[in-house]
């Protein structure tokens, strides 16, 4: 088995996400309390407990996902349940891209829950002082949703999978594609709930401060091919990770193209380590001959 990791993005969490995890797992649990001494506060307490309005923050979802996501992956290595080679592959959906060049040991997990702090810190800043919003586009295709944003001076902000595209902006400009939208026959044109324009230009105060920070901290080459979503190809020079990592703040998700690369170079086996098996659809949506495994909660793992 060829296995690539599949880390998950902001939206996926859950209040309740890890706990059975913490309570079952040494490894997993070591994690929950390192990541509340780098932090100051207790994330454990907020992802187990809420409440939900507390977890949704930018800044406090994406720490939580990237713990979750890595307490996942030590309590997989625990219970020696990866491939005796270790996974060949990762790639992770915006945030999550993140949390996979820390599983490839870009750098250590307390390294990279500050480059996440950081970068959720920033994202919600930039989302108070702007007036952004996304809405997902159902059923077109890539030109037809490019054609639409071009026109409202919008913008695309992911690439899930064929047929679900999100779009990001201005509210009034996303508010005004969406109408427009509809009237030519889009049927389904979705506005999302979310706290601001991510992947677009609105979040540019964010690419520049975390550019200046990340120019702070080392990165390593990673152990395995890494995916990132600024191109849908794998990157592997150190500086190069650090550019893309920046460049994603503001530039669209190409994830169905990162899926579709990690099968091209030889993939064979899926398993998402995250809330909600999100990805998982995103993967069946895209070819439904992968094989595709769903990691959450400690059962999961004892599986």
């Amino acid at each position: 088995m060829a296995l690539a990791l599949l880390f998950a993005g902001q939206g996926a969490q859950k209040v309740g996400m890890g706990k059975s995890l913490h309570e079952a797992s040494p490894a997993a649990r070591a994690l929950y309390d390192e990541a509340g001494q780098v932090l100051g506060w207790n994330l454990a307490a907020v992802s187990f407990e809420g409440p939900e309005a507390e977890l949704t923050q930018t800044k406090v979802c994406q720490p939580a996902l990237f713990v979750h996501g890595l307490a996942l992956l030590a309590a997989l290595q625990e219970r020696s349940k990866l491939p005796v080679d270790g996974p060949r592959f990762a790639l992770g959906l915006s945030l999550g891209e993140v949390t996979a060049y820390c599983a490839a040991g870009v750098f250590d997990f307390a390294t990279g829950l500050r480059i996440v702090a950081e970068r959720g810190r920033l994202m919600q800043q930039a989302c108070e002082q702007s007036t952004g919003t996304m809405a997902a586009v159902v059923g077109e295709d890539r030109a037809k949703v490019q054609d639409l944003c071009r026109e409202f001076n919008i913008e695309a902000a992911n690439f899930n999978a064929p047929g679900q595209i999100i779009v990001s902006g201005e509210k009034v400009l996303v508010d005004n594609a969406v109408s427009a939208a509809k009237a030519r026959g889009m049927k389904k044109v979705i506005p999302l709930n979310v706290a601001g324009a991510y992947h677009s230009r609105l979040m540019e105060p964010a690419r520049m401060a975390f550019a200046a920070y990340l120019a702070t901290v080392p990165f390593a080459a990673p152990r395995f091919a890494v995916f990132t979503n600024t191109t849908g190809q794998a990157v592997s020079d150190p500086a190069a990770i650090k550019a893309a990592l920046v460049r994603q703040v503001v530039s669209p998700v190409l994830w169905e193209d990162c899926m579709r690369a990690a099968a091209a170079a030889g993939a064979t086996e899926f398993w998402e380590l995250g809330p909600g098996a999100v990805l998982a659809g995103l993967a069946r949506r895209t070819d439904k001959a992968w094989v595709v495994k769903s990691f959450s909660e400690f059962t999961d793992v004892t599986a």
